[in-house]
């Protein structure tokens, strides 16, 4: 009985210790919502032998914030350019190990080296997405309104043949890019004086708008309220998706104004006080397979920067140059960069003048 005893005791601990070491084996990843494939999730848990828990975020403000006031416990983030260069500059983050990331060769050099991180020493490119507009096809022909430029957003003239029918970012950064980039301006021009006329473009074509919308334009879109939205491609992608889904008569286009536009790069970097590195290491080198790297492109319509998911990625989305620009338009591309405390400021004051007004 004695040994039977111990016995039992034995293979309780055993036990107990397996459960333990499996409950540890986690990789904790801060994610923007519906970033990733459901079935990329599975694959990637089948070869770890691992748990792939998220949390969420809607913007990168949010996540730094959380990240200031003292949130611990997450493997990898996913910044975008400017919020990267914030964490790199706070020393939050962990140096990639390249000998753990055998397929970082597939990568396209075009998104490495960025001014964000050069040598790419604490990220991984994993997406990007181009701010732009997005329109009913249908809607935007019968008004005799062609969607090339930044001036269907901005020229009083064009607006009011939409009005009542058109949505902006509900961002400063990226509506002022956009005011900015209409102006002849750099997106990352930090002359206050320009910063006043793009206000003024702004404020001069507002009441055309039916309203600053960062959330729900997409549905606008597809239930055809809205015929013209400054967003995010893979938004518009999504939009098109559901239109066509529900049987509308009318397609959602994309556009890439002729005056260039903001690009958002986001990467997968490591916190520094990341419980399992190991397992972020694994997963970044996982993504960067070509066929995984496709799925979320294939999702959601992102723009991918790795060359070998090419291959993977549908025609529809690898054809369509608001996604995946040609070398004439990318070059007019930026990525926006971090402002200072003295510039945020500043810009914080103009966007309570544009929301008041």
């Amino acid at each position: 009985m004695k040994k039977l005893f111990s016995l039992a005791t034995l293979l309780l601990i055993a036990t107990a210790a397996t459960s333990s070491v499996q409950a540890q084996n986690k990789l904790h990843l801060y994610n923007w919502n519906n970033y990733i494939a459901a079935e990329t999730v599975q694959r990637f848990e089948t070869s770890c032998k691992c748990q792939l828990v998220q949390s969420y975020y809607g913007d990168n403000e949010e996540m730094l914030a959380k990240l200031a006031a003292g949130a611990k416990g997450y493997d990898l983030l996913v910044p975008t350019g400017n919020a990267l260069q914030s964490l790199i500059r706070q020393n939050a983050l962990l140096p990639v190990d390249r000998k753990q990331l055998s397929n970082f060769k597939n990568l396209n050099p075009q998104h490495l080296n960025t001014d964000f991180d050069k040598g790419n020493q604490y990220s991984v490119p994993y997406a990007y997405t181009v701010t732009l507009l997005g329109y009913n096809e249908q809607k935007l022909k019968e008004a005799g309104v062609t969607v090339d430029s930044w001036a269907v957003i901005f020229d009083p003239a064009i607006l009011a043949k939409i009005k009542g029918k058109v949505t902006v970012l509900d961002s400063a950064n990226e509506l002022m890019a956009a005011a900015m980039k209409y102006l002849g301006y750099s997106v990352n021009d930090t002359d206050e004086k320009h910063w006043q006329e793009a206000k003024n473009v702004i404020l001069k074509a507002k009441p055309y708008w039916a309203a600053f919308n960062g959330s729900s334009y997409i549905k606008g879109l597809t239930v055809g309220d809205i015929w013209l939205a400054h967003g995010y491609s893979n938004d518009i992608f999504q939009a098109d998706l559901d239109a066509q889904k529900v049987g509308r008569t009318f397609r959602i286009r994309h556009a890439l104004p002729r005056e260039g536009a903001t690009l958002s790069l986001d990467s997968l970097v490591i916190p520094k006080d990341a419980p399992r590195a190991d397992l972020a290491h694994q997963f970044i080198n996982f993504i960067l397979d070509g066929k995984n790297g496709a799925e979320l492109s294939n999702l959601i319509g992102t723009g991918s920067p790795n060359s070998e998911s090419l291959a993977f990625i549908k025609p529809e989305v690898s054809k369509n140059t608001a996604i995946f620009p040609d070398q004439a338009a990318a070059a007019k591309l930026e990525m926006l960069k971090d402002l200072n405390s003295r510039q945020r400021r500043a810009l914080n004051r103009l966007w309570t003048e544009i929301r008041a007004k």
